[in-house]
């Protein structure tokens, strides 16, 4: 793990701060509605606080968080969803595993074969190694990005196939209402590395769904969380 998250020159406890950024990544909450939660503890922070904390410290967090190891036995199911921005149109594209794990996100400003081929070389890139399949829809920009950079990879392209990765864009919808939209491209990029990350680890996989699971996976993710941010017990 690399080194220490360092916390000098904040009045606020480290404890505190963790917690806010949490609270403003975990949850689909806006600056002022952490503000609010806060205050109901005693803590008087402004939500401008809360938002240099999250920019500061969320990637800072995050880049320290396990990440799931790659396999040639996974699915990777691969979507796009349009963000305007500025009233300029921007693509999301984003694969998800067979778990519903956000494996990589790139915002793009086209929709086409180039935009799809360099999201599938970023993928065999981070993770290593190719998957057992990919899953689409009929956007034909998959099917000859994939021929050009892993052609001996079983295709699949069905929308009813792709429910996972079409289902991973909600949490993100729900979030950007919250915040009310972006300002740019890079911070919408820089926004969704932090939030899919802040995801993958307290979602638990589609596969590890009951009760006693959820809550000892959740029990799990919170420790690592506090590592992470260097307030552990």
């Amino acid at each position: 793990m690399s080194k220490p998250i360092s916390y000098k020159r904040h009045r606020f406890p480290p404890e505190i701060i963790a917690h806010a950024v949490w609270l403003y990544l975990r949850f689909p909450l806006s600056l002022r509605l952490v503000e609010e939660m806060l205050l109901e503890r005693g803590i008087l922070v402004s939500y401008e606080t809360v938002r240099r904390w999250a920019l500061k410290f969320g990637p800072a967090y995050t880049h320290r968080l396990r990440r799931k190891a790659p396999s040639r036995h996974d699915i990777w199911h691969l979507d796009e969803v349009v963000i305007t921005i500025a009233g300029r149109k921007y693509w999301l594209w984003r694969a998800v595993d067979q778990d519903g794990y956000v494996l990589d996100e790139i915002v793009q400003s086209r929709r086409d074969t180039k935009a799809a081929k360099r999201l599938l070389k970023r993928l065999l890139k981070k993770q290593g190694c190719p998957p057992r399949r990919i899953i689409t829809d009929k956007l034909g920009s998959y099917a000859a990005a994939r021929r050009q950079v892993m052609p001996e990879v079983e295709h699949g392209s069905h929308k009813g196939l792709n429910n996972r990765a079409e289902n991973s864009h909600l949490p993100f919808r729900r979030r950007e209402r919250a915040r009310q939209g972006f300002r740019s491209a890079g911070g919408l990029q820089r926004f969704v590395n932090v939030f899919s990350a802040v995801r993958n680890l307290f979602v638990p996989p589609h596969s590890h769904r009951s009760a006693r699971a959820t809550h000892l996976h959740r029990l799990n993710a919170m420790a690592e969380w506090k590592v992470a941010a260097n307030v552990a017990a």
